[in-house]
């Protein structure tokens, strides 16, 4: 950091705290991860300053040989990972990759159906004060109150409802496998589009560890940073048939200009996902899941559905007369970082509610292993039965520090060594 440190140590100063955190604490947002240092470094180039609005080949700029090289090898590269027809890897976020999806599938005031916010979907499927909510109709589905498994019975009832003109699955916050197959039945019968949002688990998709949603669905969207482990972006697949739609509902429809550094960084992402040792890493995102869901079950606390399929679990903190706000605020004052979260069928508001959700994409990519998701949910367990407890407190954040500091952040510890 010489040359920003030289020039703006303000903001040097508050990068470096910020770097320190991540170091000496324990990541568990499950839509956080880490980035290698070749996707940092293809993100921090020359390339972010180059416009390049258009497709490759087809510019409204000139000077973009380089830049069609750089979105040419992106896509073939996501082909590859994903077996899919026709990609976009132009979409500046998982929003904007739904908002374009929207854009090609539907108009103004369609009926669209998906997963209810308060029980593991995203505010782009149909959040009221979200612009999917104020652009389109949403019914929304949900998950059995006593399984807290997604109903698919429920859903193809209130898709013969509503005959939605689309229906997106997908989650932010749902710990199991996604029938993505049963899904299309229910579409079909309907004669809606189905829309996968694989934003949390395209990682998992990747390697093999979650069925495809490529076979059954018209449209994917995802992420390119969570499970990933990629920059902060999107990307879009679709069938060939809709493929001028999405280009076009992603550039000019809701985008202009792409971020070339950022889909430069996206191509690296593919190229580290293609390799074997990502299906390892992934397989181990998926055990340290598990592990750590049955470490804190085995502290007394409720795991949402009774465990995990995936890369997250939600907890219920309400069997201990906490609120998620409370265990977040505690958790994070001895450098444990989670989120807050509802379950289903939360009696509290979401800005209180009774869960937490727990991820482990970020600290498997330092190296943790089962060993350590067992300390780290006793840790965790520690707090939430003494949350007032300022010794106890003090004791569990020295424990993080020690754990913490023997595992090198990726990315972070590359650019200390520098």
């Amino acid at each position: 950091m010489g040359v920003l440190e030289q020039q703006d140590s303000e903001m040097a100063a508050i990068i470096q705290r910020e770097e320190e955190r991540h170091r000496l604490g324990l990541e568990l947002i499950a839509s956080e991860n880490y980035a290698s240092a070749a996707v940092l470094e293809a993100l921090g180039t020359v390339l972010s300053t180059k416009y390049a609005e258009g497709y490759p080949r087809k510019r409204y700029y000139g000077g973009c040989q380089h830049m069609d090289e750089v979105e040419e090898l992106a896509i073939s590269r996501l082909k590859q990972l994903f077996g899919a027809d026709h990609v976009n890897v132009q979409p500046h976020s998982g929003a904007e990759a739904n908002r374009a999806a929207y854009t090609a599938l539907m108009e103004v005031g369609d009926t669209a159906m998906g997963m209810n916010l308060a029980q593991g979907g995203h505010l782009t499927h149909g959040l009221a004060v979200n612009f999917s909510g104020k652009l389109y109709r949403f019914a929304h589905y949900g998950v059995d109150r006593e399984t807290e498994l997604l109903d698919y019975d429920a859903m193809a009832a209130l898709a013969r409802e509503h005959k939605p003109k689309v229906i997106v699955v997908g989650a932010t916050a749902y710990p199991r496998i996604i029938d993505f197959a049963r899904c299309r039945e229910i579409a079909d019968e309907v004669g809606a589009y189905l829309l996968a949002d694989i934003a949390h688990i395209a990682g998992l998709v990747a390697a093999g560890l979650h069925p495809s949603p490529v076979p059954h669905a018209q449209v994917v969207t995802s992420t390119t940073h969570k499970t990933m482990r990629g920059p902060r972006g999107a990307f879009i697949l679709c069938q060939a048939d809709l493929a001028q739609k999405i280009d076009r509902a992603v550039f000019p429809g809701t985008q202009g200009g792409p971020h070339m550094h950022s889909i430069a960084a996206k191509a690296v992402c593919f190229g580290e996902a293609l390799r074997p040792e990502f299906g390892e890493y992934q397989r181990r995102i998926v055990e340290n899941a598990k592990v750590l869901a049955e470490e804190l079950q085995g502290h007394g606390l409720r795991i949402v559905s009774g465990g995990t399929d995936n890369h997250l679990l939600l907890v219920d903190v309400g069997v201990k007369g906490l609120t998620g706000r409370d265990v977040q605020l505690a958790l994070d004052a001895v450098g444990i970082t989670v989120n807050k979260n509802t379950i289903p069928y939360d009696e509290r508001p979401p800005t209180v509610c009774s869960g937490i959700r727990i991820g482990t994409p970020a600290v498997t990519s330092r190296g943790f292993g089962p060993d350590e998701m067992r300390r780290i949910g006793t840790l965790i367990a520690r707090i939430l039965d003494s949350i007032e407890d300022e010794k106890v407190a003090v004791a569990v954040r020295r424990e993080v520090v020690e754990l913490a500091s023997s595992f090198p952040v990726p990315g972070i510890a590359a650019a200390a060594r520098d």
